[in-house]
């Protein structure tokens, strides 16, 4: 199963206040492992460059007044994304801003059922606690010494091996040599959790057995 790994940069923080998309990154993988197949555009907003956004990813108005204008890259994006999930961190940011400049195209916009948002998901595991991207990163001791500005692809990189961890489930990379041994048992991985196993009578009262000894061996 195939999915994207999807992150924006922005002119600020609401398409309401005529803010706009700057760069936009797609990483697909299969099975959660990389494709190599990357969707990356800078984009051209069509207007300023706020001080405050310039600091966060770098890009300014003269830099961008060059690039492509969403309405050029918005048909190889809808193709490059079609028909597969999108994991983003904090979509609720993310797409009200794609959709905006698809409405404007009159183009059909993403519907939220496609989406896996790793901040509800990190803040289901992890209440009351920072789940940023960053703090994610240092939790699971993802390596961001390269994140030296927001970077839409290397966000998505990042991201990608934090869902891994959110997961619980090990990074593939890390544990089989060859590219078909590590789909085939990254599968096994992912699917493991979806078996049901019925225990006999016998070995239900000897796991209860177990955790009694357990228990007052650790805390009694």
């Amino acid at each position: 199963m195939s999915e994207i790994f999807l992150d924006i940069e922005t002119t600020g923080l609401s398409f309401k206040d005529n803010h706009r998309i700057v760069e936009i990154a797609c990483i697909e993988t299969n099975e959660l492992i990389p494709t190599k197949r990357i969707f990356h555009k800078i984009i051209n907003p069509e207007r300023d460059v706020p001080d405050e956004a310039f600091k966060i990813h770098g890009f300014s108005s003269d830099f961008l007044k060059d690039k492509p204008k969403f309405k050029e890259i918005a048909d190889e994006l809808i193709s490059f994304i079609n028909g597969k999930d999108l994991i983003i961190h904090n979509a609720s940011f993310d797409l009200p801003f794609i959709n905006h400049e698809l409405k404007i195209l009159k183009k059909d916009v993403i519907s939220k059922n496609k989406i896996i948002d790793t901040l509800e998901l990190a803040r289901s595991k992890y209440p009351g606690m920072s789940n940023s991207l960053d703090a994610l990163c240092k939790r699971f001791n993802v390596d961001l010494s390269r994140r030296i500005k927001h970077n839409a692809v290397l966000d998505c990189e990042l991201l990608r091996e934090v869902y891994i961890y959110l997961l619980d489930v090990k990074e593939p990379k890390l544990s089989f040599n060859s590219k078909v041994e590590q789909k085939n048992s990254y599968r096994n991985i992912l699917n493991y959790s979806k078996k049901i196993v019925k225990l006999s009578e016998e070995e239900l009262k000897n796991h209860g057995k177990f955790l009694k000894s357990e228990l007052k061996k650790n805390y009694f």
